[in-house]
This record gives C-alpha cells, sequence and structure tokens, in this order.
C-alpha cells in the first residue's frame, strides 16, 4: 500500500514580485515531491499567495490599481515562476478565493472559538506592516523592525485574541518529543527557547474600518480576520477543509513537510501548532526551515545592485543548472551566497565540464566504436575491467577495487542508500552531492581505462568499460531526476537500455560551455 508525502511551501505574500528566495522554497518542495513520486508515494505538492492584509492594500494604492487586480497580477507572477523552474506543484491556494479558502479559513475560525481559544480584548502596541504582527521592544533595534528596516506603528483597538499561551507547553513538548519535527536543529533550538522566554496571547483579528482587505470574521463582520490566522489555514483549505468534500483531509493530513524560511519561523513553529491543537487536528510531522540567500556578503538589495533575477538566470544557463545550483551551493537550513561569479565557476565546473562532458564523452565513443550498440559482456571480461581508484572522501576514505560486478553493488549499496537516508531527512545538499561523487567516480573509470586507446588494442574489453559506463549513468538517473529532472529525460534520450543491451540516440549538449551561452 502506497504511502501519502504532503508537502508545501509557504503561500507567498503578493505584495511584490517573487525572488530569489521564493525560487528556493519552490525547489525545495519540489525535489522533495519528485523523490516521493519515485518512491511511489501518493504525493500532493502545495504552494499559493497570501493575498490579504494591510501591506497588501498599501502596495496597491501606491501602485494605483484595484487591490484584487495587484494581487491577480502578482498571483500569476508567482505561478509563472512555479512553471519555470519546472516544478510539479499539484495544487496553487490563494486566499483571495472566497470559494475553496474562504470556508477553510473561517471554520478554523469556529474551531477556535468552539474551544474557548478567542476572546476579545483592547489591546495597544507596536504593529510592524512588514510582518503583519504585532511586535515588542526587544523585536527592534533602535526603534526598528531589523527585518524591515522601519519603525513599526503604534495601535490601539479592540481585536479577537487567541489563547496561545494555553498551548505553549504543549507545543514545546511536542517539539522536544520529535512528534512536531523543526528543521534543522539550529531552528529548533531557536523555537526552544522562544518558549522558554514566555508566550503571550496573540491578536487575530483586525476592525474592518481599519482593514477591509481580507475574510470577515464569521458572526462578526465589524472584524477581519487577521492576515495570519488566514493564511495558515490554507494548508487545510486546500485539502477541502470546510468544504462539502474532505476526503483528501482524511488521506492527506497532517502534512509530512512544511517548507518556509527562518522569517516566518515563529508564526509556523508556535502560531500553527497552537491552532492546530485548539482546533483538535494532527500536528504536521515537520517544519523545514531554509535559510536566507544574500549576493556577494550582503543582503540583496536594488541600491547596491546586487539582486539576482532567477528568470534571467533561468533564461540564460537552463533551469536544471540553477536547480542545481541552488540545491548544491546552498547549505542544508542555513544561509547561502549566490553571486554570478559563484554561479558561473559551479557551472563549467560540475555541469558543463563535469556531468554533461561525462554525457558526451561515453555517448561520442559510444557512436564510433559501437554505433549499433553494446550488448552486456560476458563475465570473464568484466572481470578484467575493475575500477581501481582513491575515492572522494565525502564518499569513502578506502582505496578499492571494483569490478564490474562489485560496482554495481556499491552503486546500490553505498550510493543509492546514502542517498536514499539523506533525502528522507531532507539532507538535500548532501543527497546531491553523493550523487555527483559517483559521476567523478565514472570520469575516473574513463581515465583508468582510456577506452578510446584501448579500442585499438583490446577491442572488447574497450566496450566493456563502456557498457560500464552507459549502463551506471543510467541506473543513476532515478537519482538525478528529483533535482534536474530535463536533464534526467535527456540521458534517458541518449542512452537506452533494453535486454542488457545499450544504444544510443541523437545526442545533445547537457549543458553548453560558458562561451556558447554567453554568445
Amino acid at each position: 500500500m502506497s504511502r501519502t508525502f504532503y508537502i508545501t511551501t509557504p503561500i507567498y505574500y503578493a505584495n511584490a514580485s517573487p525572488h530569489l528566495g521564493h525560487a528556493y522554497a519552490d525547489v525545495i518542495a519540489d525535489v522533495c515531491a519528485r523523490y516521493h513520486r519515485l518512491k511511489g508515494d501518493d504525493t500532493f505538492f502545495l504552494s499559493g499567495t497570501d493575498e490579504h492584509g494591510a501591506k497588501i492594500l498599501r502596495s496597491a494604492e501606491k501602485a494605483g490599481v484595484p487591490v484584487e487586480k495587484f494581487v491577480e497580477e502578482r498571483r500569476e507572477e508567482f505561478k509563472n515562476l512555479l512553471q519555470r523552474l519546472d516544478a510539479s506543484n499539484d495544487g496553487f491556494i490563494y486566499t483571495a478565493d472566497k470559494e475553496h479558502h474562504w470556508p477553510g479559513a473561517q471554520k478554523m475560525w469556529e474551531k477556535l472559538m468552539e474551544s474557548g481559544d478567542l476572546y476579545k480584548s483592547s489591546y495597544k502596541g507596536l504593529y510592524c506592516i512588514g510582518h503583519e504582527a504585532f511586535v515588542t521592544e526587544k523585536d527592534l533595534v533602535d526603534g526598528k523592525c531589523t527585518d524591515h528596516n522601519q519603525a513599526p506603528e503604534v495601535i490601539e483597538e479592540e481585536n479577537y485574541f487567541f489563547r496561545l499561551s494555553k498551548y505553549a507547553s504543549r507545543i514545546k513538548s511536542a517539539i522536544e518529543s520529535g512528534a512536531f519535527q523543526v528543521l534543522p536543529e539550529v531552528r529548533k533550538n531557536e523555537v526552544l527557547a522562544f518558549l522558554a522566554d514566555g508566550v503571550e496571547d496573540i491578536s487575530f483579528s483586525r476592525p474592518s474600518k481599519d482593514i477591509g482587505w481580507g475574510i470577515p470574521v464569521p458572526r462578526d463582520p465589524e472584524h477581519t480576520m487577521y492576515v495570519w490566522a488566514d493564511a495558515l489555514s490554507n494548508y487545510l483549505s486546500a485539502l477541502g477543509y470546510g468544504s462539502s468534500d474532505e476526503s483528501r483531509m482524511s488521506t492527506m493530513w497532517p502534512a509530512n513537510l512544511h517548507v518556509v524560511g527562518k522569517d516566518i519561523l515563529r508564526f509556523h513553529a508556535v502560531i500553527w501548532p497552537g491552532m492546530l491543537m485548539a482546533a483538535n487536528l494532527p500536528l504536521p510531522k515537520a517544519l523545514y526551515v531554509h535559510g536566507m540567500i544574500i549576493s556577494g556578503g550582503q543582503k540583496m538589495s536594488k541600491t547596491i545592485g546586487n539582486v539576482i533575477n532567477p528568470l534571467s538566470i533561468i533564461d540564460t544557463y537552463g533551469v536544471d543548472a540553477f536547480r542545481y545550483f541552488l540545491m548544491r551551493e546552498i547549505p542544508f537550513g542555513g544561509d547561502g551566497d549566490f553571486t554570478l561569479e559563484r554561479f558561473q565557476d559551479v557551472y563549467q565546473g560540475n555541469l558543463a565540464h563535469g556531468l554533461g562532458n561525462l554525457v558526451s564523452r561515453v555517448f561520442t565513443m559510444i557512436q564510433k566504436y559501437a554505433p549499433d550498440g553494446i550488448a552486456k559482456p560476458p563475465a570473464d571480461i568484466l572481470a578484467t575491467i575493475p575500477l581501481k581508484r582513491q575515492l572522494r572522501q565525502e564518499v569513502s576514505e578506502k582505496t578499492v577495487e571494483l569490478d564490474s560486478e562489485t560496482l554495481h553493488r556499491y552503486f546500490h549499496k553505498e550510493i543509492e542508500e546514502r542517498y536514499s537516508h539523506a533525502m528522507e531527512v531532507t539532507e538535500l545538499t548532501e543527497a546531491i552531492k553523493i550523487l555527483f561523487s559517483f559521476f567523478a567516480l565514472l570520469d575516473g573509470y574513463i581515465q583508468d581505462y582510456e577506452p578510446y586507446k584501448l579500442i585499438k588494442i583490446d577491442e572488447q574489453k574497450a566496450l566493456a568499460v563502456l557498457w560500464n559506463l552507459a549502463s551506471h549513468i543510467l541506473a543513476s538517473v532515478p537519482l538525478l531526476e528529483p533535482f534536474m529532472p530535463s536533464t534526467a529525460q535527456k540521458i534517458k534520450d541518449i542512452f537506452v537500455m533494453h535486454d542488457e543491451k545499450v544504444t544510443i540516440q541523437g545526442g545533445v549538449a547537457l549543458f553548453p560551455s560558458f562561451d556558447t551561452v554567453q554568445s
């Protein structure tokens, strides 16, 4: 029986066009979703946009367009980004959708009311428009929000409040026990420290006379649901929660993995589980918290001129090269540095001169020496061409001699198993390192035997070397597919294995050289 796998990106705030950070989260989620589909899991991958709140209303007013048109335009940009990233999302939710989102958000509100965890109270506090949240003095530096570099507004009003404090100890226990995983460890410790510092009840509505752009509070239209109370419910409403058909809820919830940036960690690691507990719903299994992407050691800024446009990179170098860089060069859960210079170095070294060159060399030699294909050589021939190399430290510290059968077992035992373990614990950077270390190993196999020279001395042995290379490149395709789906398909289109015979079809350069790309 297949398992289910439900993964989500954040729903992106639609006050501005998408940027590199959005692309990063999309690719993380897509890699995980593709991996689980290949395993045979019943997979649902959700993305979407958060379209309510004061900041969006102000952005629309500044742009001089109706707010409905403003969010629709941003929504299409985020959908386009997913498409350009070759993302395989199964659903796209947006909070202005009265048919598919509002019923779920309002049902969640009703559940919180039924639990007695919503109450009205007057409140005076500091409201950060950038975060769409009340903040405290300790969150500020020199009176300003460090994330948005602006001073919060002082607001005094009567709101609905959620009894988050009631659930603080239960949330802490769920995180500590691993029932609700927060990854990586540094983010888990950050949340636990926040919980230990004391959790207060939080505002869950704003007066509709001040914020009319949002979901009305059920049975109290003078209040609008606070943007996070509204937005977090998307993970349920996308499954039909609150609708006439909640069948997907019963099979897909709880989510296996929420992918979020560290700037919205507290909302997802504290407020969201509190809401779910109050509504008597299971907690998500895990929260993957990725870091920020900077450029040249600095936060991206139009003023500095270091903003990286993901679509421009894709247009120039191809989507798979872009996906590879994000997964290989941005460390698991940490901040990463993205510069065009570093991207070009990685493209040339790891892709054009690495995987691309490996596939091209093997294709060219088979085309030249065995255009009709190569049948699996006899065992006694394969036994004469072992791989003798010092493996890279990231794979093994031993010097090994791998005959063809041992090489086959090595791939399945050492590479596939370690790769699968890394994928299961969302160590995506480690997984792609393991895979590309194997490509380097195959490249070394060419250096060992130089089949382009061996063919003149021992044709049978040279063809056996090429069969080994092609068959193991093909065996690696399922591991490559989650990260670089179009490249994986191109390799399958180049090499065909049928009845243990490798044949080739029309080849194509996987990664054009840098000079070709720039021309």
